[in-house]
């Protein structure tokens, strides 16, 4: 792997890359924490990716995983307090990973198995499988929390290129978008700018401003994902660099 690199799946689960200067740079201001009602359920279709391959890693079977995964995200939302964890915890992915490690606890102790199948249906499983990666079970050689980190880190970096993604295609620009973010990736045989612009009909002078524009607009994307899992503007730089060292390892 190159310096400065990373390599992780996108929303359709190919394997790709983005180079860390793609990330760093920028501190630049994010947007507010995002509406109440929109927000939590972004949150718990960004966060239950991660969870679900803590549980697994734990050692629960993949749908007994799932269904302890639903329940968890079932009694939180019931309390509907994502404003006031951001406020008192700070960083929402450290908060949830606690939580959850205390939900798995009382699990046990009370020995109350919830039955398969019988979870609380607040999170439409449909659409999470949906985008069912291959990497969908926890490697072997990892901890359940570096499982969890890994997974949330690839996951806000999904979030980032399917917004993105979405701002091409709505401007049109659909095709100039699927292959400019092969540059983002460290991918062997990825085109330059001189292909996709004779590809597409453009100057390689346009094609390169027009990737500036990407990435640009990429760093801006990614730290708002962030600014939605933090309780301060002035935590979105930890949180950023605690994504880079995640991918970096």
């Amino acid at each position: 792997m190159r310096n400065g690199e990373s390599r992780f799946r996108d929303a359709a689960g190919r394997r790709s890359g983005v180079r860390h200067d793609a990330l760093e740079r920028r501190p630049h201001g994010a947007r507010p924490v995002a509406s109440r009602a929109s927000g939590i359920g972004k949150l718990c279709r960004t966060y239950w990716w991660p969870l679900y391959a803590f549980v697994r890693r734990d050692g629960h079977r993949p749908e007994d995983a799932k269904d302890l995964t639903q329940e968890f995200f079932a009694r939180l939302l019931e309390r509907r307090n994502f404003d006031a964890v951001r406020r008192e915890k700070g960083r929402l992915r450290s908060y949830l990973l606690v939580a959850l490690k205390h939900f798995l606890a009382n699990e046990r102790h009370r020995g109350s198995a919830i039955k398969r199948g019988q979870a609380q249906q607040l999170i439409s499983l449909d659409e999470i499988l949906a985008h069912q990666r291959s990497d969908l079970e926890p490697a072997d050689a990892l901890t359940a929390e570096q499982i969890y980190e890994r997974r949330w880190a690839l996951t806000v970096l999904e979030q980032v290129l399917v917004r993105l993604g979405d701002e091409f295609r709505a401007a049109e620009k659909a095709s100039l978008f699927e292959r400019l973010k092969e540059l983002l990736a460290d991918e062997p045989g990825r085109p330059s700018q001189a292909e996709i612009a004779r590809e597409l009909g453009m100057t390689e002078n346009a094609v390169k401003q027009a990737f500036h524009r990407l990435r640009e607009r990429y760093r801006q994307i990614l730290r708002e994902e962030i600014a939605h899992t933090v309780a301060t503007p002035g935590e979105i730089e930890d949180e950023l660099r605690h994504l880079i060292a995640i991918l970096r390892t």
